[in-house]
């Protein structure tokens, strides 16, 4: 004889529900992660105890098996796991968060007996299947019993229990899949494609230890066919030894974790073992990814798993925003999280292992420049303007990041094969001894750079410049400031203090001896320069304008007026080369007479130019056209 009950939820069972439905989970899918999870959960629990019991144990590998009927709008989940009696479907899916598997792991550890690795710690996961349906069906038998029970629910409170059918030792989770509610609404029917179904198990449970295999009907011609197909991949590459792994296969894994076609430039693959257990699996691109300065993608883009189940597509706290193009997975067997498994319980477990994954990558960085020089340079092309940024958020620790960071340099540019770029420590290495400060030049692009007449004192003194050409150099060397004990020094300020004393005396004589030509041009020029002098610095080009007394500089100036920051215009100081023709020609102008308009004209021709060199706009390019033309006129 059929005997039912009925019994209410322990707890405010409808409201509890809801909660479940509507706040813990973000994404309807993760319903079958979490009917998949306990399945696997309890073809653990039956293999761990056949082993202490072999009468318990499965005469045949385990598996899950999900089939799905259109007719009846249903989906089922079965397993030939450990299975429950009465009392424990009571317990476990009567009384919601009250866990099974955190009951069996407490019953484990009193035995003295090693954990497992079971997912299911907090016993709501089950309840996820409300998300699509409208009424729940759980058929079990418990290992060791000989009679079954079905639980049934709609979720609204209340819950029957009677006896049930089933002949095997195992549990089946039947879904009766909710009708679509109103037109914003995901009409859960979708998951009625087995499309869906391998969608879902794929991106979610692909590495899952036990077989997850597909049952369905496909119509082929006027016929309908039954179909089996095995869905998840079970072993993850990185649970293997690295020993074991070619790289065509951590090639193919990166191929379809990326959807890259580019080989990875590199494998970061390590397994941490002590107070906090992991496998990290992590690569470096082989090519610069199209999104890499997306502002909304401005975040770590490691996978977080826990045994096997995928918990997060893009753990934020795995990584820095400046390891963002990193791809790559971290399995975490014993990381704590949150009911809903979807967020992090205690992000300092998690912060130490980015610690960690953050060393490593930049530890094998460090390793590609020593012995790969030439791949090195590749990856440095790609992602070094985004490895920069660590520099100025403070992750350059002992100087990890500033030591394999490569410059464009003035050493090298004559030879038939170009510039090779160039590490501080190599610069450092290459300075004279009597060399003052690692000198720099920062500007929009090299081939300005190069013609900038700032280059004209180094020259002569042969001495190195690096060329700073990504925006945010600017904000690099503020945060760096020095390398190896030599501060960082840009050769357009005005105060680099490069002359001897005889170059000081005689340039001092001549801004005395030309006062009144200097106040001319302070004059014509007041609007944008703040005094004028002579230049013991050049030797080709008539002017140069220098900035003084820490203020922006000319290019800081130009970054942030193309991001549309406003800027206090700054004033600076036009240097003058007494032995160029033009200003030789302007001094003979001023004597003849002061107040000639081609003075005037000449003083901008020189501030024009100036500003040309450095690549920064002209105030008023029609008039500087016309200056010019009756210059040659």
């Amino acid at each position: 004889m059929t005997t039912t009950e009925t019994r209410p939820f322990q707890a405010e069972a409808a409201e509890l529900l809801s909660l479940v439905v509507h706040s813990l989970y973000r994404n309807r899918e993760v319903f079958l992660r979490e009917l998949v999870s306990n399945a696997s959960d309890a073809l653990d629990k039956r293999r761990l105890e056949g082993l202490r019991d072999p009468a318990l144990a499965n005469s045949a590998e385990g598996e899950i098996r999900i089939a799905v009927d259109r007719e009846r709008r249903t989906i089922t989940i079965e397993d030939d796991g450990i299975g429950m009696n009465h009392d424990e479907l009571v317990s476990n899916l009567g009384t919601i968060a009250r866990s099974g598997t955190r009951a069996f792991l407490d019953k484990l550890r009193a035995a003295g007996d090693a954990a497992p690795s079971l997912i299911g710690q907090f016993g709501v996961g089950f309840y996820a299947s409300f998300l699509v349906a409208d009424e729940v069906t759980v058929d079990s038998r418990r290992a060791g019993t000989g009679e079954s029970w079905r639980w049934r629910s709609d979720g609204k409170g209340a819950y029957t229990i009677e006896t049930g059918q089933r002949a095997n030792v195992g549990t089946t989770v039947t879904l009766h899949l909710r009708a679509k509610q109103g037109e914003d609404d995901e009409d859960p029917a979708d998951f009625l494609e087995i499309d869906a179904i391998r969608d879902v198990v794929k991106r979610w449970s692909d590495f899952v230890e036990h077989p997850i295999r597909a049952e369905y009907d496909e119509e082929v011609g006027d016929k309908l066919e039954h179909r089996s197909e095995t869905l998840n991949s079970r072993r993850p590459l990185w649970v293997r030894a690295k020993e074991e792994i070619r790289r065509e296969e951590y090639d193919a894994f990166y191929r379809n974790l990326a959807h890259d076609w580019t080989p990875p430039a590199e494998v970061v693959h390590f397994k941490a073992e002590g107070t906090t257990e992991y496998v990290a699996l992590l690569f470096v691109p082989g090519q610069r990814p199209m999104d890499l300065f997306d502002g909304s993608q401005g975040r770590s883009k490691i996978a977080l798993y826990v045994r096997r189940v995928l918990i997060l597509d893009e753990c934020q706290d795995l990584l820095p925003s400046w390891l963002r193009f990193v791809r790559g997975i971290v399995d975490a067997p014993d990381l704590p999280l949150n009911v809903s498994r979807e967020v992090l319980q205690q992000n300092a477990l998690v912060r130490q292992i980015g610690k960690r994954l953050v060393k490593r990558v930049l530890e094998s960085l460090a390793t590609m420049l020593d012995k790969e020089r030439e791949k090195y340079a590749k990856v440095w092309a790609d992602f070094g303007i985004v490895l920069k940024e660590g520099i100025y958020l403070g992750g350059d620790e002992d100087g990890r990041i500033s030591k394999i960071a490569l410059f464009e340099t003035t050493h090298g540019s004559d030879s038939s094969q170009g510039s090779v770029p160039t590490t501080l420590a190599e610069y450092v290495a290459r300075k004279k001894p009597d060399q003052k400060a690692i000198w720099f030049l920062a500007g929009s692009e090299r081939r300005i750079l190069e013609a900038s007449p700032h280059l004209e004192a180094m020259r002569r003194r042969g001495e190195e410049v690096l060329f700073f050409t990504d925006p945010i150099d600017e904000w690099v060397v503020e945060r760096l400031q020095s390398f190896e004990g030599l501060p960082l020094k840009r050769i357009d300020s005005g105060d680099l203090d490069l002359e001897t004393s005889a170059e000081k005396e005689a340039r001092e004589k001549l801004d005395r001896d030309h006062r009144e030509a200097l106040q001319a041009v302070e004059t014509r020029l007041s609007a944008d320069v703040k005094a004028a002098r002579f230049s013991t610095r050049l030797t080709e080009s008539p002017a140069v304008l220098v900035s003084e007394g820490g203020a922006v500089s000319a290019n800081m100036e130009r970054i942030l007026r193309a991001a549309r920051q406003e800027v206090p215009k700054e004033k600076r100081v036009l240097e003058l080369n007494p032995d160029h023709g033009l200003v030789k020609k302007l001094l003979e102008l001023h004597a003849a007479d002061p107040r000639s308009e081609r003075v005037g004209d000449l003083v901008e021709l020189l501030h024009g130019q100036a500003l040309l060199a450095e690549g920064s706009p002209l105030p008023d390019p029609a008039r500087f056209s016309k200056l010019l033309a009756r210059l040659y006129a």
